[in-house]
């Protein structure tokens, strides 16, 4: 059995960092795949894959193996790759339980608008750690919040109470459940590499943290220029005061 399988067994276990050590290893073929293909949207398996993995067969491997941490999705000889996946290969140590973690996530809602929001967080009394876009706006003020993404103890008694006030679980959810793996010493770092596992929007969210909270991080990631530029200019200038007099 591969720790691949067995991280998808039960994910409320506390892994060792063997075990993480060891999922880095069968990763990291996909990673290097990854990251030598030229920026695009979507890819072609036989065009743009085949010419970096040599044949079909390997580059479905490497496909199916960045597609088990949330970091490619493929159809018809069409794929995507997760802009994380582009991350320089230290960082993905730190990584790892962010995209696994968010692989296994869960969506409900009840109205399925922003009221489900503040009445989940009445029903869970607080029972949770919240991550990626409304521990982001905390920390930054950057971007409005769109979910609400929770880590729990226990996913299935979390979820057993939301249905229990009615909630049902469905892809346009906003509320989000987390199984609760990883390191959790320093949350503004693991919200931030959250942000970074997450890509999208949130990759946005993760540089206004860097910005704001950089020595909180002890590792950083890369990101396109032009993104970073465009974060610099819309951060509000009294949230960078404020975080350069706290610092």
């Amino acid at each position: 059995m591969s720790i691949l399988t067995e991280l998808y067994i039960d994910l409320i276990l506390m892994y060792t960092m063997n075990d993480w050590n060891q999922l880095l290893l069968e990763v990291k073929d996909g990673l290097t795949f990854a990251q030598r293909l030229p920026p695009s949207i979507t890819y072609s398996v036989k065009n743009d894959g085949v010419p970096i993995a040599g044949s079909e067969k390997t580059v479905y491997r490497r496909l199916n193996v960045l597609e088990s941490i949330g970091l490619a999705n493929f159809r018809d000889g069409r794929f995507q790759i997760n802009r994380a996946a582009r991350q320089p290969h230290f960082l993905f140590q730190k990584l790892l339980p962010s995209l696994v973690a968010l692989k296994n996530a869960r969506r409900f809602g009840k109205l399925y608008s922003s009221s489900d929001v503040n009445l989940s967080r009445r029903i869970l009394n607080e029972k949770f750690l919240i991550t990626l876009d409304y521990a982001a706006w905390e920390l930054t003020r950057y971007q409005t919040p769109l979910d609400l993404y929770l880590y729990v103890d226990d996913i299935e008694t979390t979820v057993k109470l939301l249905k229990k006030n009615n909630f049902s679980e469905g892809k346009k959810g906003h509320v989000i459940l987390l199984p609760k793996i990883g390191d959790f010493s320093n949350e503004i770092e693991r919200v931030y590499l959250d942000c970074i596992a997450k890509g999208g929007r949130n990759t946005m969210d993760a540089i206004a943290i860097e910005i704001l909270h950089g020595n909180k991080l002890s590792a950083k990631g890369q990101f396109p220029i032009e993104y970073v530029l465009k974060v610099q200019e819309d951060i509000p200038k009294e949230q960078m005061m404020i975080e350069a007099a706290g610092s």
